[in-house]
């Protein structure tokens, strides 16, 4: 077993070969999982589309029409029609116009498995995936036969399937051991074939070629799961031998069409080519022999007495124990095993050249299974593949670079073929370059063995060699020694043939040489060449000669009635109604019957074989003369070129000055019909002109009626629009004043009610001031009382009058700035109402203005809003400078009561004297009290009770000013009223500064004593 890794492969000079022997075009569809398949022209799998290629890899056509991905391509034999196969359709394509003849559509519960062409036949058979199976007629795509349903003890989901080249044996495998085998002929299951149990599923099935069963092919590949690759003979059942291993599985796997090489994908990657010829020697095996012969004994010269015996069914007679006797025993012996078959009649595979000629002259021909195995045994063909390729290494001859020109042969696979072998022969031997003949003597072989070229070169040279003796002594003049010859026995055995010859002129070289030089091609059609090159390659060269003569003494009644030398010419190069098996018997009655003066046997050699490894030298041909013709060829080629160069040159030139002048004329004319599409132009122009000045008059009128008519509209339209808009503001206005009714009414409802609060306050005060009378009079006593029995108990009381000060202070300035804020809150209020009412009234003409006005407003309010922070914040901070300077003076009374206490016997007079300027400015406070303000209610002392009246006035104030906004009817009262309360504030806070100047200003008596109080405050 021969195993190459893709390295090996890649920089292998056979490569060419094997990819070519390998993948051909029309086989593609058995390669699609394997990478040699990139190497070929291969069509590939796209989603839905199906590109076509040619093999110079141009893009031919686009086939659209499948919906899901192309599964499987199958191409007719013929190579006009193809097959596309999807999983929900399948479609026959023309290849010669790439458009699509019919289309199968399926249920979607049923799917196509597979749908292909049988080989060599024009039937289609499709695969479902429920098992059933029908074969079509691709002409007419009538169903020909379904296949019936298997048994249901090895019922399998098909799932791959194989079929022998000659159409008549269907394998189909799926997951299961079991493969079916179906005879199409028959239309039934002919055989289960159960593999291995280590077979649990079949992927991929392909029969193994056979060059000696017409097809019928009887090894059959099987794939499994476990990437074993496994080669069964479905005959007899057995296992043959099998590729691939547990460890190194196969992934995909193609044979060539040959059957010498498998080629596979492991599943590690790697790139796997098997030879069949190693891996077994029983598939190429030749096929014992139909015929036994029994032989005589060779003739010797001894005497008969001694050798003749008697053949019996009993013990053989010894011969007499004497010395004579003994002797002869051992000639015998000898002869048994020297002579006993001629070496010439052994071939090689163990054929014997003798019982092949009386196998085919009982047959008349070799069977056709085994007739190229035959060939090659008889011309002992030593398959040189080293020597081969280095001929087929140098490439396409020169002679024969333009071979489809003399020779256009349809089929380019069999030209390229042609012109290999060819090459390959003018490589070998200098002659075969010059010989003109030569394509027409090496076609039908080429025909035969296209798809192995090297047997196609080595029994063309052996042809050569054998049956073309002495054919280019005369070069390059027909072999007149050979055809004297043919005409020698021509006149020994039908001189009056000869004589019609030569009285209508005819000579050998019309009569014999066509027949030499296509090798009987022309003239026999396929089966009667066949049958006549069995007998040809199991004689001697002489018989090729003889078969000219008996093809003319068989053909003598016709060639008598001709006449004329066109009508032989005719005869020699077309098929004749003659039967072929006469004329080979016609020809061994030659072979016999020819005296040996005249026999072409005496003038030819024995056949010779290709010497194994190296081809011949092959130089029998006159050397001058083709070296002559082969210096000529190559002057005449450089004369040609020279020639061909300067008639390319003069050919440019005289392009060129034609293209010059072409070019003249065309721009002359073009400049002609210029001037007359100008002239029309012109002409149009006008017509189009005066059509546009009439359609301009129809089209102003139809615009003024139109300009009318949307006047009209537009006037109707502003008439609407002035009565929506009146409608509107009509609308506005009633919402306005329904919205002022609204508000004056909600006002009027506040007034009540703000004066019903009024009212209740002003009740309240009342009550609080007959309260605070009350109070006032129960606290005064108290005082008085308090004052004569303890004067510390009187500085506590002027301290918390101090503090209770400050904070009647701060209470003032927060009712101040609660009540600037809410007057100025009222301001605005006011100021947008007055703007809003303005925006109103000038809202139906000049909305804008009044929104730019408002803007304004609003910015006059904001910088009117932001002066007023900053001046609160000037008052903010002046009430603290003042609550600092109050709280110093807290200090320094704190101090002077602390020295009071300390220097009491010393201060008797300015304490009498202090506490009746307090008594005195208590009671005035009290009076004053009762007549302005509004009493208070607190668990106070005197002297902390009458500084929060100021609050009371303050908040009195605010109540005031509120109200004199919403109530202009009552202004006079509540003015009286503000300045009354102002006026009692403005005196009660000047008698305030006046007490804290006072208290300020102590008799310098007590100076020793505040010097020592302080001296003890600082300890």
């Amino acid at each position: 077993m021969f195993r190459y890794s893709i390295n090996h492969l890649l920089l292998s000079r056979d490569l060419p070969q094997i990819t070519e022997t390998l993948l051909p075009l029309e086989k593609f569809q058995g390669f699609r999982g394997c990478l040699l398949g990139a190497w070929t022209e291969a069509i590939p799998l796209v989603e839905g589309q199906v590109p076509y290629y040619t093999v110079t890899k141009e893009l031919v056509s686009w086939m659209r029409g499948h919906e899901s991905s192309v599964l499987s391509i199958s191409v007719h034999a013929s190579g006009r029609y193809a097959i596309t196969t999807s999983s929900d359709t399948a479609q026959l394509w023309d290849l010669d116009t790439f458009q699509r003849k019919r289309k199968l559509n399926i249920l979607q519960s049923v799917g196509i498995q597979k749908v292909f062409f049988l080989p060599l036949s024009n039937t289609i058979l499709s695969c479902f995936k429920d098992n059933s199976i029908f074969a079509w007629e691709c002409d007419t795509l009538v169903c020909k036969y379904q296949l019936p349903a298997p048994p249901e003890s090895s019922s399998i989901l098909y799932k791959v399937f194989a079929v022998t080249r000659d159409g008549r044996i269907l394998a189909a495998g799926g997951k299961s051991n079991h493969l079916h085998l179906w005879c199409l002929e028959a239309k039934q299951l002919f055989r289960i074939i159960q593999m291995p149990t280590k077979v649990r599923a079949i992927r991929h099935l392909e029969f193994l070629p056979d060059s000696f069963d017409a097809g019928s092919y009887q090894v059959l590949g099987v794939l499994s799961q476990d990437g074993i690759m496994r080669f069964v003979n479905i005959q007899t059942c057995k296992l043959l031998f099998e590729i691939g291993s547990l460890d190194e599985g196969i992934s995909s796997s193609a044979i060539s069409p040959h059957g010498r090489y498998i080629a596979s994908i492991m599943e590690n990657g790697s790139l796997n080519v098997y030879s069949v010829q190693t891996l077994t020697k029983e598939i190429n095996k030749p096929p014992p022999p139909l015929v036994k012969v029994i032989e005589d004994l060779p003739k010797r010269e001894v005497d008969s007495g001694d050798l003749k015996r008697k053949v019996t069914s009993g013990r053989v007679p010894r011969p007499a124990k004497s010395r004579q006797n003994k002797i002869q025993t051992r000639i015998f012996k000898q002869d048994l095993t020297g002579n006993f078959e001629n070496k010439e009649n052994e071939l090689s595979d163990g054929l014997n050249k003798k019982r092949l000629q009386i196998l085919l002259k009982g047959y008349g021909e070799y069977p056709a299974k085994y007739r190229m195995f035959i060939w090659r045994s008889l011309l002992q063909l030593p398959e040189n593949h080293t020597a081969f390729s280095n001929l087929i290494d140098k490439g396409i001859h020169v002679a024969f670079l333009n071979l489809q020109k003399k020779y256009p042969i349809k089929s380019r696979k069999l030209l390229r073929v042609l012109q290999r072998t060819l090459s390959a022969l003018a490589h070998w031997s200098t002659i075969f370059s010059d010989t003109p003949y030569l394509p027409l003597l090496a076609f039908p072989f080429v025909k035969l063995f296209q798809n192995n070229q090297l047997i196609c070169f080595e029994v063309v040279a052996t042809l050569i060699i054998n049956w073309c003796q002495h054919w280019f002594e005369y070069f390059p003049n027909p072999p007149i020694n050979i055809l004297s010859m043919i005409e020698n026995v021509l006149a020994f055995h039908d001189k009056e043939l000869l004589q019609h010859f030569i009285n209508h002129d005819v000579t050998s070289q019309l009569y014999a040489w066509p027949l030499l030089e296509t090798v009987f091609s022309e003239v026999l059609t396929r089966e009667e060449w066949l049958k006549l090159f069995d007998n040809v390659f199991s004689s001697r060269p002489s018989f090729l000669l003889m078969t000219v003569v008996a093809y003319n003494i068989c053909s003598r009644a016709p060639l008598l009635s001709c006449n004329l030398k066109d009508d032989f010419e005719y005869f020699f190069h077309h098929r004749n109604n003659l039967d072929i098996s006469a004329v080979i018997r016609e020809v061994y009655h030659l072979m016999d019957a020819t005296p040996t003066d005249i026999h072409p046997d005496s003038m030819l050699d024995v056949f010779v074989a290709l010497t194994k490894g190296q081809y011949p030298v092959f130089n029998q041909y006159p050397k001058f003369i083709v070296d002559y013709q082969t210096q000529e060829r190559e002057r005449i080629r450089n004369d040609e070129l020279d020639y061909l160069r300067e008639r390319q040159a003069v050919e440019d030139m005289q392009a060129e000055v034609d293209q010059q002048r072409v070019e003249d004329d065309a721009w002359y004319q073009k400049q002609e019909l210029l001037r007359k599409a100008e002239e029309t132009r012109r002409e149009m122009l006008l017509q189009e002109e005066e059509k546009m000045i009439q359609q301009r008059q129809r089209l102003a009128a139809v615009k003024r009626e139109l300009k009318v008519k949307e006047m009209h509209l537009q006037d109707a339209a502003r008439r609407r629009l002035l009565q929506l808009q009146q409608d509107q503001h009509e609308m506005e206005l009633r919402r306005m004043d329904d919205e002022l009714e609204r508000k004056v009414h909600m006002r009027d409802r506040e007034i009540a009610a703000t004066a019903k609060d009024l009212e209740m306050r002003r009740l309240e005060l009342e009550s609080q001031k007959r309260l605070y009378e009350k109070n006032l009079t129960r606290n005064q006593e108290a005082i008085a009382k308090e004052v004569r029995e303890d004067a510390d108990a009187y500085r506590q009381k002027v301290d918390l009058e101090e503090h209770m000060f400050h904070r009647l202070i701060g209470t003032d300035q927060t009712q101040n700035q609660k009540t600037q804020k809410l007057i100025e809150e009222n301001l605005a209020k006011a100021e947008e109402a007055c703007l809003n009412t303005d925006w109103r009234i000038q809202a139906l003409h000049r909305q804008r203005c009044s929104d730019l006005h408002q803007n304004e407003c609003y910015q006059e309010i904001a910088k009117l809003l932001q002066k007023n922070r900053k001046k609160e914040m000037e008052v903010l901070n002046a009430m603290m400078e003042g609550e600092t300077k109050k709280w110093q003076e807290a200090e320094e009374k704190d101090f002077h009561l602390k020295s009071e206490k300390k220097a009491a016997a010393l201060s008797d007079a300015s304490r009498r004297w202090f506490l009746e300027k307090e008594t005195h400015d208590a009671l005035e406070h009290t009076h004053h009290a009762y007549n302005k303000a509004v009493p208070r209610c607190r668990d106070e002392r005197v002297a902390p009770s009458c500084l929060p009246r100021t609050s009371q006035l303050n908040g009195i104030s605010d109540m005031e000013s509120l109200t004199q906004v919403s109530l202009n009817q009552r202004k006079t009262h509540w003015d009286t009223m503000e300045r009354d309360l102002l006026e009692s504030v403005r005196n009660l806070r000047q008698r305030l500064a006046t007490q804290a100047r006072n208290r300020c200003e102590m008799p310098h008596l007590l100076a020793a004593k505040e010097a020592g109080h302080l001296e003890i405050v600082k300890e």
